[in-house]
């Protein structure tokens, strides 16, 4: 292999290796234009767009010890990694599709497992990881609360006893 394809591999092979997931698209018909737009949402979520070349990614997911994906891997490839979780930046580009009918997602790697479009679509419609945690979080106050709302009922209740006994003594 020439230098300059090796340079190339290494880098998507690092895109791979940093990134929580790994979405794969077909970005035909997309205008220049359109894919900066798409660029610059998926900015916004920490995650980066790229052209590349079917054989450079099989290469790259190959070194990496990742599910082989060479079904999906035909015509115009573009790739989507990410920094954070794989919710908002599947959310930008379910949205991008519904405007611009493109690009067309064909799978998903998250956690050495893959993912179907229509999964990847599903997870579009999840809310943020942040408001699932905090959902959760709220999950697990909740009985911490009764129980401190069960405990205070007797002690309050007695005060209340305790008051209307002092005021029919007076």
């Amino acid at each position: 292999m020439r230098k300059e394809k090796i340079s190339v591999v290494s880098e998507v092979q690092a895109w791979v290796q940093n990134s929580p997931f790994i979405l794969v698209t077909d970005y035909t018909g997309i205008t220049v234009d359109q894919f900066s737009e798409l660029r610059n949402r998926l900015d916004a979520v920490k995650s980066e767009i790229h052209v590349v070349k079917n054989t450079f990614l099989r290469r790259a997911l190959s070194d990496a010890q990742l599910p082989q994906v060479d079904d999906y891997l035909s015509g115009q490839t573009a790739v989507v990694f990410g920094e954070s979780d794989i919710a908002g930046t599947a959310k930008i580009l379910k949205n991008f599709k519904s405007e611009f009918e493109k690009p067309k997602i064909r799978v998903g790697i998250v956690d050495r497992s893959i993912l179907s479009s229509e999964d990847v679509l599903a997870i579009a419609d999840l809310p943020s990881r942040e408001v699932l945690l905090a959902k959760l979080l709220g999950l697990f106050n909740t009985p911490a609360q009764r129980l401190a709302s069960i405990i205070n009922v007797p002690a309050s209740q007695l005060a209340q006893v305790i008051k209307a006994h002092a005021e029919k003594g007076d």
